[in-house]
């Protein structure tokens, strides 16, 4: 049984940085695609990046240049390096993780990020 686990998140002020984990585990199988996703109160949930095993990363216009997303292959993990944040990022933050495009996705619990003073 695949279980896809985030942590990181908490409550920062604006122009802070937080760093978010996700590690996915129980599969036979690496996770060539993993993602952080996000979803704000009454919003859609919405892409921040997404990064394969390769290490090609693919970023949301608003939020490149602020975020990072980077993995460890051997523990099938992903992170998300978040700086210069602002209260608009204040969200739920998903990971999501799949063998490849089109596989089965698994996703977290979900991770709250607030960013207020």
């Amino acid at each position: 049984q695949v279980q896809v686990v985030e942590s990181g998140g908490g409550l920062v002020q604006p122009g802070g940085s937080l760093r978010l984990s996700c590690e996915a585990s129980g599969g036979t199988f690496s996770m060539n695609v993993m993602g952080w996703y996000r979803q704000a109160p009454g919003k859609q949930r919405e892409v921040v990046a997404v990064i394969t095993s390769g290490g090609s990363p693919v970023y949301a216009d608003s939020m490149k240049g602020r975020f990072t997303i980077s993995r460890d292959n051997a523990k099938n993990t992903v992170y998300l390096q978040m700086n210069s944040l602002k209260p608009e990022d204040t969200a739920v933050y998903y990971c999501k993780a799949q063998r490849g495009i089109g596989f089965t996705a698994y996703w977290g619990q979900g991770t709250q990020v607030t960013v207020s003073s």
